[in-house]
């Protein structure tokens, strides 16, 4: 009998400790977050109902926030505030006490909700403010038509609790339901399952049931048609530009299936695509189901295409395997450059897919040297403690981290990789990863079973870029070059030799101008091909940047910058020439401009500006 007793007790004992690991591993699900103020392992949100109203005259959208929630036997549940008016709460439908903590620049402010142990949800009344960072209010002459005005959001990467109050952390992940009323002659749209016409009231719900992370919330707001590319691909644009972005964009579909042959089923059901303003700060934002992208990339001939690939792949990583927090940012962007490219290998070719990888490894390069004095921000782990993550949104985590896994590729082989990367992305679907954790994994899955030794630390913990990196070679690219001082040399220019060319030749071409060219070249340049008035936006930012560096001013050039600049609010395209201004010590002549400019950017676009210029303090 004594040892049955003992046998129980010892059972017992053994049972205790495995639900006590159970209860911490649950309590420590999520690792620490550098940029929210939510405790998570506490009492975390888990599905928003939103009801808003989108008010144009008065510039501000109004409404609630009810949540689910999960607790821990917490008393409170901590919200990320940031420049919003909050009114009352809720729990369970009941008022109930809440209280904004100390303002920080960066974070905004917490917002604590008192709550019971058995609180099931949680509502926010709130209002925002003039000084929500995530809305961008257009009127009507900021648009296309210049006909109605226009709202959008920008959430990444800590900006969606400047219009909703959430637990803004990457790691968290929700499921969404919203009501939106808006004015009955606009229709809204957001990162959920969409309409694809207007309602006769203005009144739209929309409906998300994969969870997706917070910086993914998106809205927008306009005069907007849709046309379909195929039965789960298609378009959204202002009336005048939907016929041009269908027809830009006609291989989405093409583009989703050669994704889905590399690395799984797309797990998002529709893949749509709206073209916003040319305000919008960047070329695109992977929202999920719905891609917000720049009219930027509307070239005419799709050879800007490859930033639809781009927040394609996303759809895979950052929106299904997501980074845990802002210093694993790599893990969204270095995967998704490599996706992206292999998306248009597939489609277009290795030699198309070879220069905008070449194209990159310049801007890794650029970016590399920019960050002479401070060497510790070309780590692909970064650490952004007293930072905005935006400072972390750069080529480093692109580029560096691209080249870091097509080298993996190339020391394993194409055919492991791609099925390493396939179970990579089904293994960890709808969830967050570590720096840590993937490295764990590499090294589990991929590294050991084939014996294989690849300097890891050094790519990831490491500043720089390390000796064994992948070599990348474009026959079109030496051409071009050839062309180029052929063309220098000579005094002459032969247009026939470039008849051709694709946008990613012309941008190789004129980034690679020497030094010492001079005014006249430039001039035969600008006469031969009529750089100056290029309707293609990336051949015309090169060669806007050119005429910065060498101070040529002919064929109009200098009117034709501060018109691309004013017009233009994409922040890589407007930060390459005020860094161009900088660079040539003309920041009075750039900020002559950019005072013109300012009001059509975006936050995103003019904090980074305004940090460039020291527009403050002017």
């Amino acid at each position: 009998m004594k040892k049955q007793t003992l046998l129980y007790a010892l059972i017992a004992l053994v049972f205790s400790c495995n639900e006590d690991k159970k209860e911490e591993a649950t309590a420590l699900k999520y690792v620490e977050e550098l940029h929210s103020n939510a405790k998570p392992n506490t009492s975390v949100i888990k599905h928003l109902d939103l009801d808003i109203d989108v008010n144009f005259d008065k510039k501000i959208i109004d409404g609630s926030a009810t949540y689910h929630i999960e607790s821990n036997n917490a008393t409170e549940i901590v919200l990320d505030s940031k420049f919003l008016e909050i009114e009352r709460a809720e729990a369970d439908g009941k008022p109930t006490e809440f209280e904004l903590g100390a303002f920080n620049e960066q974070l905004g402010q917490a917002l604590k909700v008192k709550i019971s142990e058995d609180t099931k949800t949680i509502t926010i009344h709130y209002k925002t403010t003039d000084k929500t960072e995530a809305l961008q209010w257009l009127n009507p002459q900021q648009t296309a038509d210049k006909t109605h005005p226009f709202l959008f959001t920008q959430g990444q990467a800590i900006l969606t609790r400047s219009w909703i109050p959430i637990q803004d952390s990457p790691q968290i992940r929700i499921t969404y339901n919203a009501t939106v009323k808006v004015p009955s002659e606009l229709m809204a749209v957001m990162s959920a399952e969409n309409p694809k016409e207007k309602t006769g009231d203005g009144v739209y719900h929309f409906k998300m049931k994969q969870p997706i992370s917070p910086y993914l919330m998106a809205l927008a707001v306009g005069d907007i048609a849709y046309k379909a590319v195929s039965n789960r691909t298609g378009v959204y644009a202002e009336p005048s530009m939907v016929d041009k972005a269908q027809s830009e964009f006609s291989d989405m579909e093409k583009m989703v299936v050669a994704a889905e042959n590399l690395y799984g089923d797309y797990d998002w059901d529709q893949f749509d695509v709206i073209v916003l303003p040319p305000s919008f700060p960047f070329g695109g934002m992977e929202n999920p189901r719905l891609t917000f992208a720049t009219p930027t990339v509307i070239a005419g001939d799709k050879s800007l295409t490859s930033l639809i690939a781009h927040e394609l792949a996303h759809s895979w990583s950052g929106n299904l395997v997501t980074n845990a927090t802002w210093n694993d940012f790599w893990l969204n962007e270095g995967f998704t450059v490599y996706f992206e490219i292999r998306i248009m290998e597939a489609l277009y070719g290795k030699d198309r897919a070879n220069m905008i990888a070449l194209i990159g490894r310049q801007d890794l390069e650029e970016e590399v040297e920019g960050f002479k004095n401070e060497p510790e921000m070309t780590k692909l782990k970064l650490d952004l403690s007293n930072k905005n993550p935006d400072d972390g949104m750069n080529s480093i985590a692109y580029d560096k981290g691209y080249l870091f896994l097509r080298t993996l590729e190339e020391t394993v082989g194409r055919d492991k990789f791609d099925a390493f990367l396939k179970s990579y992305f089904k293994t960890n679907a709808f969830s967050t990863v570590t720096t840590e954790g993937f490295i764990d994994y590499l090294n589990t899955n991929l590294l050991q079973p084939n014996a294989i030794d690849f300097n890891v630390e050094e790519w990831v913990y490491q500043p720089g870029v390390p000796e064994n990196q992948a070599k990348i070679i474009s026959d079109k690219f030496e051409n071009a070059e050839r062309t180029l001082h052929e063309f220098i040399d000579t005094k002459t220019v032969d247009v026939s030799k470039t008849k051709d060319w694709t946008t990613q030749e012309w941008v190789y071409f004129i980034r690679n101008f020497p030094e010492t060219i001079t005014t006249e070249d430039l001039k035969r340049f600008d006469e031969a091909f009529d750089l100056t008035n290029s309707s293609n936006s990336h051949i015309a930012m090169v060669w806007y940047e050119q005429a910065i560096n060498h101070d040529y001013h002919g064929n109009g050039v200098d009117q034709n910058i501060e018109d691309f600049l004013i017009r233009v609010g994409r922040r890589w395209y407007v930060s390459t020439l005020f860094k161009a201004y900088k660079r040539n010590d003309k920041v009075d002549e750039a900020l002559v401009i950019y005072k013109k400019a300012r009001a059509n950017y975006h936050s995103v676009t003019a904090n980074t500006i305004d940090g460039l210029l020291g527009y403050n303090n002017y």
